[in-house]
């Protein structure tokens, strides 16, 4: 089959920086959930997989309403392999077990709860709007490596990651900069086989703003993850 959207949820088994991660709640929600309900919400997504090396997240994901169709390889789920093996490894079973070449791939991390399937939705338009090979979110950061961002010598000793050009006088005159966020990433099958990474073919992007964009890394992500979500509702 040609065609149609596959939604995929990649989550690891371990995370050093917050035990059990996929699996922690945002109203009542693991952060696994979250994202399979935004894949499955989202206009033109045609099915949802997850890609997991943990049984227990395994489970939790088809309870979840999302297909869980096989546990990914443990050389793909370690803390040094880059996620992009395990996106070609998706591709690759599509192709192989469902013999399915879907127009797209939308990528939906557990790590942004807060996002809506709208988000999703707005990447996919994007990509078949520009021709892109890979449409990112992003939201405006609140630093500038010119002015608020700084690398730290072993002396302990600073200096800016960017220093500005000397026309440029105070923040609010540079380019507003954006930080990637894990909302959603929209991307063609074909160009996840053929590139090593993101930045090498045509990147779009999609502005999400900041109380969706929170990704949860730590304990206090997650505070503030429940803190916008309790205030939305």
């Amino acid at each position: 089959m040609r065609g149609g959207v596959a939604g995929w949820v990649f989550a690891r088994g371990g995370s050093k920086g917050l035990p059990g991660k996929n699996l922690r709640e945002v109203g009542g929600i693991s952060l696994l959930a979250h994202a399979v309900g935004a894949g499955l919400a989202a206009r033109g997504v045609d099915a949802v997989f997850v890609s997991t090396d943990d049984p227990e997240l395994a489970a939790a994901g088809r309870a979840a309403g999302a297909e869980v169709p096989f546990l990914r390889p443990a050389h793909l789920a370690t803390d040094g392999a880059p996620e992009w093996l395990a996106w070609r490894h998706a591709v690759e079973f599509l192709a192989r077990d469902r013999d399915w070449e879907p127009e797209a791939l939308v990528m939906i991390p557990p790590t942004a709860p807060l996002r809506e399937a709208a988000d999703l939705e707005r990447c996919l338009a994007r990509l078949r709007e520009t021709g892109a090979d890979i449409v990112l979110t992003v939201t405006p950061s609140r630093h500038n490596p010119s002015f608020s961002m700084v690398t730290m010598a072993e002396t302990g000793t600073v200096d800016l990651v960017v220093p500005p050009p000397e026309h440029l006088a105070n923040r609010q005159k540079a380019p507003t900069v954006y930080d990637i966020t894990t909302v959603a990433y929209a991307v063609r099958p074909a160009y996840v086989m053929a590139a090593g990474s993101w930045r090498e073919g045509s990147v779009q992007s999609v502005v999400v703003p900041a109380e969706r964009a929170i990704d949860i890394d730590d304990e206090l992500d997650l505070r503030i993850a429940q803190c916008l979500w309790e205030t939305r509702r």
